[in-house]
């Protein structure tokens, strides 16, 4: 294949397909908004699953490099119930699906994998339009411009390329995270790192719950759900951290220290994450040149897939047009055929459907019978 990739967006899926395509000699460059790899952090832990993360990376030929960055012990889980009482709890013996690493590392190990030179930092896409025959123009923010032939937008939520597919755009999905961290958790907070334990903590309860996760470096990072109206959250000062943690551990009054503490006693200012989607099962007609993956393609509220699927698509998408050298647009077609279903289907935790904040299900019991179904 000849004609050069142009990949917009240095996240997860877009560095899996680009790696997938410098892996099959296909030429690319990706460009990225951001100032440089470390310009941010990248967030928190992940869980590469063993049906869809790990497909990605294997076709990346990069399973190697990322046996090596999992964090050992972190597949543990348990449940608690707002009392703080453990209702359920599971290890973590090396044999699971869904090994946890650090995005971060991840991320690096995919541009690690990549020429130097494939990603061309701070361009930021102020917009995008066609040219016909399949050809497209991408502006930056500097006024520069690049013609592209195979445009693939890999850009997140509020993606610049999305609209030369589809008018839909992100809406609120009714809930969101607010973030805290506590450091040196086991002698610092010793209370909470006992409630967490090895692994991941969830205490859920009908429209919230505080899940947290033991990160590397003796971290505990905590995101506490709430599904509320976003005029909810509007009238916190979030500027105000001390105001803001109260207004928000508020919602738990009655709950375990332990659990409240992991709000309260945060070594961070709380950071609010609203989640948004796109509408499920979005499609669009094929249009020459051009497609989308990850959270630009099928964004949902976080449910332990969008990386995932996120890099499948990257993955899928470099393994199709290498599949078609001589056909774009029947490599594109393909992958959206698949891809389509694919980021339709409903979040399920090995096979059983998996409850909503807001049910009235999502409580230590709910969850508890749904492991339980899963081993059946």
């Amino acid at each position: 294949m000849h004609t050069s990739v142009t990949i917009i967006g240095a996240g997860l899926g877009g560095l899996t397909l680009a790696r997938v395509l410098h892996v099959h000699g296909i030429p690319v460059t990706v460009y990225e908004a951001e100032s440089s790899a470390g310009a941010r952090t990248q967030g928190g832990m992940l869980d590469i699953h063993d049906y869809n993360g790990q497909l990605a990376l294997e076709a990346a030929g990069l399973m190697d490099e990322f046996r090596a960055i999992v964090l050992e012990g972190r597949q543990a889980m348990r449940v608690l119930d707002p009392d703080g009482t453990v209702m359920f709890e599971q290890g973590d013996d090396g044999t699971g699906g869904r090994p946890e690493v650090q995005r971060g590392e991840l991320r690096q190990i995919l541009l690690d994998s990549l020429p130097v030179g494939t990603v061309r930092w701070g361009r930021k896409v102020s917009g995008t339009r066609a040219l016909g025959e399949g050809r497209h123009e991408v502006t930056f923010a500097d006024g520069a411009a690049v013609v592209t032939s195979l445009l693939v937008g890999a850009d997140g939520a509020w993606s610049r390329v999305r609209p030369l597919l589809s008018d839909a755009t992100p809406s609120y999905a009714g809930t969101s995270f607010v973030e805290t961290y506590l450091f040196g958790a086991d002698t610092r907070h010793s209370a909470a790192a006992k409630a967490v334990g090895g692994g991941s903590m969830i205490a859920p309860s009908p429209g919230k719950e505080i899940f947290a996760h033991r990160e590397s470096g003796d971290t505990l990072h905590t995101y506490v759900v709430l599904s509320k109206p976003q005029d909810w959250f509007a009238a916190i000062d979030f500027t105000d951290a001390a105001a803001a943690t109260a207004r928000i551990a508020a919602e738990f009054e009655g709950w375990a220290p332990e659990l409240t503490s992991l709000i309260t006693d945060g070594d961070t200012a709380p950071v609010l994450r609203p989640h948004y989607a796109l509408p499920t099962g979005l499609r669009w007609d094929r249009v020459p040149g051009v497609t989308l993956l990850g959270d630009a393609a099928h964004l949902a509220a976080p449910n332990g897939e969008g990386a995932n699927l996120a890099m499948l698509d990257g993955a899928e998408l470099g393994k199709a047009l290498a599949a078609h050298p001589d056909d774009v647009e029947a490599a594109l077609t393909a992958y959206e055929q698949a891809m389509f279903p694919r980021s339709a289907e409903a979040v399920t935790y090995e096979g059983v459907e998996v409850q909503g904040i807001a049910s009235e299900n999502n409580t230590a019991q709910g969850l508890i019978e749904m492991f339980t179904e899963e081993r059946r």
